[in-house]
């Protein structure tokens, strides 16, 4: 393994760690924060969200109805310069602990301010629709 893909590889687990905690207290903005200045969200069944006010609200939205934890793993990370993308899988949670939701994740990462930060970011539910 290369040195810029274990350097990828560490910050965007430390990342995670980050947007992990801060969705496990609830803090949108938090996650919003891990996202680039003109980042985008592209939910399944959903328009793009465009910015970090439009991620927020929609984790918030998201928050509100009942997730409480995300676990997120990745799987690969192909890193080309400032950017990466990283395939992965998510598991979503309720207060109680049951699982509600998995996903696959594809996530294009980007450098900036010294940082790696989410830029795209499109995941695809595992769960059947109605379950």
């Amino acid at each position: 393994m290369t040195t810029q893909v274990t350097g990828a590889q560490e910050a965007i687990a430390e990342a995670y760690q980050k947007f992990m905690s801060a969705f496990e207290q609830g803090d949108a903005g938090g996650v919003a924060a891990m996202y680039t200045e003109d980042g985008q969200l592209l939910p399944p069944g959903s328009n793009i969200i465009t910015g970090k006010e439009g991620i927020e609200a929609f984790w918030a939205g998201a928050m509100e109805m009942g997730i409480k934890r995300a676990e997120l793993d990745t799987l690969e990370v192909d890193p080309q310069g400032d950017t990466a993308i990283e395939v992965g899988c998510a598991r979503l949670f309720t207060e109680g602990g049951d699982m509600i939701d998995e996903a696959t994740y594809l996530v294009v990462w980007k450098r900036e301010g010294g940082q790696w930060k989410m830029h795209r970011d499109i995941w695809n539910s595992n769960t059947a629709q109605g379950e």
